[in-house]
């Protein structure tokens, strides 16, 4: 068990996208004091840290990963006055802030790209990639952005390629300078001395490229669908120089107290625990994604745990991710009834549990026409939008059945269309509802707030005769908690032994199951997880 836990080890994150949560100008989009505004609902989940996505000052050609200024607040979102209440009323209840944090790239449109792109000999232009053309005048290299085609740009000015690896206007700081590291850390002391309780680090593993821009090897498994998978990046991606840029914006961290940062790592295992650092003087959590990334099935996800459980350096702590603003809502990937079963896994699970706004009603990808297409890799490539798009995850939050869920004014023109079952899947209809998705997640959270065996406590893998049937137990303090979930839309007979003759129901996804189970054989009904005492 963890003794003395922090706040970031036995709680749980809630991710916010600014633009979707709560419109409180009526412009069609959400808002810091939207965010304030719904506090107390924040609060009525048991969560403990709010993540907001960018809101720095942007032209949102990444909406909000295009970062003009690290240190202002978007007029879009509101003012620093707005974002100073946000932070001081969270911090009244008792809750964390967390803000992304966006190093690898800028806007365009920020001050220091503008000195780097305004002649080649400015003190600034070498913080930034800049490269001669090929000899055919083409870009330097084969690199490729994620967002579709190469990922270089020709200035006319200065007559140069420069390097981004997402939109064209996001180009690429050049962390082999020594002048930007210690610039980057002075915009970490801006945000830390305000008061933000940690950062959610965008891209990190990206941060460093290689020096001499070699070209990128084919990769032998592409499936010919996305572009940017042609390439094995083993020259923008993973460098082992990154490590150090890491090591020292966690020495910011650690001049303040109990201040946290995570990692947006994509990754497999072996390579994601690097980040932790040989010391654990890293990421305190680099994302664990792999929950999105894997086939659901129970035998799947025993596997993935155990491994990732296995590959832990000694000391650090684990953490949990069901989706976010670049991924596929889980209601949608597995089904809404799976939807109860996969929140019961990930806050139950040993680690920090990060939760995506909205998967808390069983909120689903909203459909997008192709008028309303807004995200850059989906309009670069309208051929494969329905696989890369992130707009479908990304719609409004749906808090009642009134004009736009609730989110903005009736006469206004929300960014992104609501989803279209907001009227029945919404924050009203389930709130009074003892047997709702937001009722259960609630139960769920606060049960496991409630329990050091839950938040803190020991994970054991439980071996049965089920291969559609997880099983898994925790433990602290003298209690001890086991979990059974049906990866099925079948009842499923399981039997497990070694744990008494009778185990008491602390929490069922069926909430209106009671009373206990037989041990050492019982049934699950179709979906169903069960939370008993043992």
């Amino acid at each position: 068990m963890k003794t003395n836990p922090l706040w970031w080890q036995k709680g749980i994150i809630y991710q916010i996208y600014p633009r979707s949560y709560q419109d409180s100008n009526n412009d069609g989009i959400g808002d810091l004091p939207g965010i304030r505004q719904r506090l107390d609902y924040l609060q009525s989940l048991n969560i403990d840290a709010i993540w907001l996505s960018p809101i720095y000052p942007s032209p949102m050609h990444d909406f909000g990963y295009d970062v003009a200024d690290y240190v202002d607040i978007n007029p879009l979102f509101g003012t620093m006055a707005d974002f100073d209440a946000l932070l001081a009323d969270t911090h009244a209840r008792g809750l964390k802030l967390i803000i992304d944090l966006v190093p690898n790239h800028t806007s365009d449109e920020h001050a220091w790209f503008q000195e780097s792109r305004s002649s080649r000999d400015n003190p600034k232009r070498d913080w930034y990639i800049w490269r001669d053309p090929a000899p055919d005048g083409g870009p330097p290299n084969n690199w490729l952005s994620f967002f579709g085609g190469p990922a270089w740009t020709f200035d006319d000015k200065t007559g140069q390629y420069y390097l981004h690896q997402f939109v064209t206007q996001q180009p690429e700081l050049n962390y082999r300078h020594p002048d930007v590291l210690p610039a980057m850390l002075d915009v970490m002391r801006f945000w830390l001395d305000k008061g933000v309780d940690g950062f959610r680090v965008d891209v990190i593993w990206l941060m460093m490229k290689d020096a001499a821009l070699r070209d990128e090897p084919p990769n032998p498994d592409w499936n010919g669908v996305e572009p940017y998978q042609s390439l094995n990046h083993i020259y923008t991606q993973n460098l082992p120089e990154v490590h150090d840029l890491i090591r020292q914006m966690r020495t910011v961290l650690d001049e303040y107290d109990e201040r946290m940062m995570v990692g947006e790592i994509y990754l497999p295992y072996d390579q994601l625990m690097t980040y932790y650092g040989e010391e654990l003087d890293e990421c305190h959590l680099p994302f664990n994604f792999h929950l999105i990334q894997a086939k659901w099935r129970a035998q799947t996800i025993r596997q993935l745990v155990d491994s990732y459980e296995d590959a832990l350096p000694e000391g650090a702590w684990p953490n949990w991710v069901l989706g976010n603003h670049d991924q596929h809502r889980i209601a949608t990937r597995v089904g809404l009834a799976q939807a109860r079963v996969a929140n019961m896994l990930l806050l139950t699970l040993r680690g920090t549990p990060t939760s995506y706004y909205g998967e808390e009603i069983g909120m689903e990808d909203g459909r997008i026409p192709p008028e309303y297409i807004q995200d850059p890799p989906a309009v670069n490539q309208p051929e494969i939008a329905h696989i890369i798009g992130r707009d479908p995850e990304r719609t409004p939050m749906q808090w009642d059945d009134s004009a736009h869920a609730g989110f903005t004014a009736e006469t206004a023109v929300p960014w992104l269309p609501v989803a279209e079952n907001y009227t029945n899947r919404n924050v009203s209809a389930q709130d009074d509802d003892p047997t709702s998705m937001l009722s259960f997640y609630r139960a769920l959270t606060a049960l496991r707030r409630s329990e050091p065996a839950l938040n803190v406590g020991h994970y054991t893998a439980v071996d049965h005769d089920n291969n559609d049937v997880l099983a898994y137990v925790r433990s602290a303090s003298g209690r001890t908690f086991m979990i059974v979930l049906n990866f099925t839309g079948e009842p499923q007979e399981v039997s497990i032994t070694g744990y008494g003759e009778k185990a008491p129901i602390t929490l069922a996804t069926h909430m209106q199951r009671r009373g206990s189970v037989t041990l050492p054989q019982f049934t699950l009904a179709p979906n169903e997880g069960l939370i008993l005492q043992i």
